[in-house]
């Protein structure tokens, strides 16, 4: 049954990879606007968290924004086909700009490794594919549940020479070991971590469990933290690279300062295009114990 599931997406996948970024996008768009008309879960998810973190918006605001959410994030996921079955030089020439691209050149004319932390924002699978078809990078992933899919996602990704590796112990031991060599790692750092080890700390004023995992590379390999997105352009013209500092402390060896530092890194980029942040992913289910569930009403925080 796995077999014949995996079969079936990853036909689905090649058949949409075959679409022009306009067709994809504009499919995309589509799908947004079904899942605001349709009152989906992800409707649902993306009004509280916008509620959540910008309550400044006024109602036609608010509204809006959650559309916009919810187009984009289609558009990102009808996207990924394309970044996993087009020839890289063609996804490469979807970046029209780099911003920020002497940060670059800063950290690796040292030797040191380069740790780039790239949100749910924009098109993340883009900024994964320029920067390995750049350097030698490891990439941390969570493996799907389906196991030949996963063969068929690692292939994909690492088309460039690009190393996945899994989030366990020998997995990370492998990150280390890459950055201490000067090397390239990524990481999507906004995700909601799991078990202990991991702090409390705001995000967009909202203390959230957040991952420790980062200011533990940092320390455990002098690597130096960049974050980064792809911000899609208008009307399918293609995207801009972005790349930004890290807001200091981000490697403090007190937790909480550097998960501080992390949430502030992502919050500042995420306010450049806050359209174009996954704001459907239940970012605020892991809050401090004993307060309210914000996507379970009546029920509070374990």
């Amino acid at each position: 049954m796995a077999l014949t599931k995996a079969t079936f997406l990853i036909t689905v996948l090649r058949l949409a990879g075959k679409l022009p970024l306009r067709a994809a996008q504009a499919i995309g768009r589509f799908l947004g606007m079904i899942s605001w008309l349709s009152r989906s879960k992800y409707r649902t998810v993306t009004d509280i968290n916008l509620r959540m973190c910008m309550p400044e918006l006024t109602g036609e605001q608010h509204d809006q924004m959650v559309r916009s959410s919810l187009r984009h994030t289609a558009q990102t996921m009808m996207e990924i086909p394309l970044m996993w079955e087009w020839p890289v030089e063609r996804c490469m020439g979807l970046i029209r700009e780099i911003e920020g691209e002497e940060l670059l050149a800063d950290a690796k004319k040292d030797g040191r490794g380069l740790l780039l932390l790239a949100p749910h924002l924009g098109n993340w699978e883009l900024t994964g594919l320029f920067f390995s078809s750049r350097y030698r990078m490891a990439a941390l992933y969570s493996p799907p549940r389906i196991q030949e899919f996963e063969d068929y996602m690692i292939r994909v990704r690492g088309r460039m020479g690009s190393e996945l590796v899994r989030g366990d112990r020998r997995g990370l031991a492998r990150l280390i070991a890459l950055l201490r060599e000067g090397e390239v790692a990524g990481i999507l750092p906004d995700q909601s971590p799991r078990g202990k080890g991991n702090a409390y700390a705001p995000f967009f004023g909202i203390d959230v469990r957040t991952m420790t995992l980062v200011s533990k590379l940092l320390q455990k390999s002098g690597a130096k933290p960049l974050i980064t997105y792809s911000k899609r352009l208008k009307d399918g013209q293609g995207f801009k690279l972005i790349i930004r500092e890290c807001e200091p402390g981000i490697n403090d060896p007190d937790p909480v300062t550097a998960t501080t530092a992390l949430n502030a890194s992502i919050e500042k980029v995420v306010r450049e295009v806050p359209e174009q942040y996954q704001w459907e992913y239940k970012r605020f289910r892991h809050r401090p114990p004993g307060l309210p569930h914000p996507y379970k009403p009546g029920r509070v925080c374990k």
